[in-house]
C-alpha cells in the first residue's frame, strides 16, 4: 500500500495536482516573503518586478490598510463584477488572504430565496453592507439585476428599468451615509474566456467554479454586452464610477486592482502596539493524561 501511495506521487501530475502545488508554491513562498521586514511604497512598481514578489508588497500594504480602517472607523465596501472566467474570484482571494476575516468579509449570495424575492430589491444586499471599521468583498452584488437577471429574463423590464433608475440613487445614499465604495469591472475577451472554460472542464480542481449558468451565459455573449453597456450609461457616476480591469493576464489583473484599490484610500503605516508576553502558568499539581488514554492522528509526515 506504501508502495503505491509513493510510486502514485511519482507518476505524472493531473492538471488538478500541478494546480494544486502551484498555487501551494505561490502561497508559501508569499509567506516566506512575510517575514522580511520593510516593504517598498506601493506607489512604486519597478518595470521588470516577479509576480510573487509584488503580491507579497501589495499584501503588506493591504495589512496597513486593513489597520488604517480598524482604527478610524471606516467603512469599505468593494464590488467586484465581470465576465465569468474573467479573474475575480482570485483577486477577491488574494485580497482577503493576509486580512483579519473579522474585518474583512466577502460575501458571495446564492439565489434569492422567495422570502427576498418579495423584499425590496437592495434589501438582502444592505444587510451585508460594512459596520465601522470593515472591509466587505462582495463577490457580485446588486449588479445582477443588470447582468444576467435581465439578460436570462428572471426580472421582468419593469424591474430592470427600475434598477438602472434608483441604483444610483441607492449608492449616492450609501456614500453620503460614510461608505467608501469602490467598484471595479472585469473584462475579458472572447478567446480568453473560452480557453479558462475550456481549463475548467478538464480541470477537476477548478470544474466546481463552471456552471450551467456560466455555460448558457457563453450563448449570449452579444446581449451581455449590449447589458454591461447599459449598466455603465445610467451607473457609471461622478460619484460612483466603474473601475474596468483588463483581465486577459490574471495576474496582471490581481496586481493591478489590488494596487488600484490600495490607491483609494488614504491610509497611513499604524505602528503595531508593542506586545508583551506573559509568563506561562505554573503547574500548580496539574497532571497531564497519559497518551495512550487519548486518539491521535498518525503521523504519516
Amino acid at each position: 500500500m506504501t508502495k503505491s501511495k509513493k510510486s502514485g506521487r511519482n507518476a505524472k501530475a493531473s492538471p488538478g495536482e500541478t494546480e494544486v502545488l502551484r498555487e501551494a508554491t505561490e502561497s508559501a513562498l508569499i509567506e516566506d516573503g512575510w517575514q522580511v521586514a520593510g516593504t517598498p511604497d506601493h506607489h512604486t512598481v519597478p518595470k521588470k518586478y516577479k509576480y510573487v514578489e509584488e503580491l507579497t508588497h501589495l499584501e503588506f500594504e493591504l495589512i496597513k490598510l486593513q489597520e488604517w480602517v480598524k482604527s478610524n472607523g471606516l467603512r469599505v465596501a468593494v464590488l467586484f463584477e465581470g465576465r465569468d472566467a474573467a479573474g475575480k474570484g482570485g483577486v477577491i482571494s488574494r485580497i482577503a488572504q493576509p486580512l483579519n476575516p473579522r474585518i474583512c468579509r466577502i460575501v458571495a449570495l446564492g439565489t434569492p430565496t422567495e422570502r427576498e424575492r418579495g423584499q425590496w430589491y437592495f434589501q438582502r444586499y444592505a444587510a451585508h453592507l460594512p459596520a465601522r471599521g470593515e472591509i466587505v468583498l462582495f463577490d457580485r452584488s446588486w449588479y445582477n439585476r443588470a447582468g444576467v437577471e435581465h439578460v436570462m429574463g428572471f426580472c421582468t423590464d419593469a424591474e430592470y428599468n427600475a434598477f438602472l433608475r434608483d441604483c444610483p440613487l441607492f449608492e449616492e445614499m450609501l456614500i453620503r451615509s460614510g461608505i467608501v465604495l469602490i467598484k471595479y469591472w472585469f473584462s475579458v475577451n472572447d478567446e480568453e474566456q473560452e480557453r479558462r472554460f475550456l481549463e475548467r472542464m478538464h480541470n477537476p480542481i477548478k470544474r466546481w467554479k463552471l456552471s450551467q449558468m456560466d455555460l448558457e451565459s457563453r450563448k449570449h455573449w452579444v446581449e451581455y454586452s449590449k447589458a454591461k453597456d447599459d449598466m455603465f450609461a445610467a451607473t457609471d457616476t461622478k460619484h460612483s464610477p466603474w473601475n474596468v480591469v483588463n483581465s486577459d493576464d490574471k495576474k496582471k489583473a490581481r496586481l493591478n486592482c489590488i494596487a488600484h484599490l490600495l490607491d483609494q484610500i488614504p491610509y497611513q503605516d499604524m505602528k503595531p502596539v508593542e506586545i508583551e508576553l506573559p509568563p506561562r502558568q505554573s503547574d500548580v499539581g496539574y497532571k497531564r493524561p497519559k497518551m495512550s488514554t487519548q486518539k491521535f492522528v498518525p503521523e504519516r509526515y
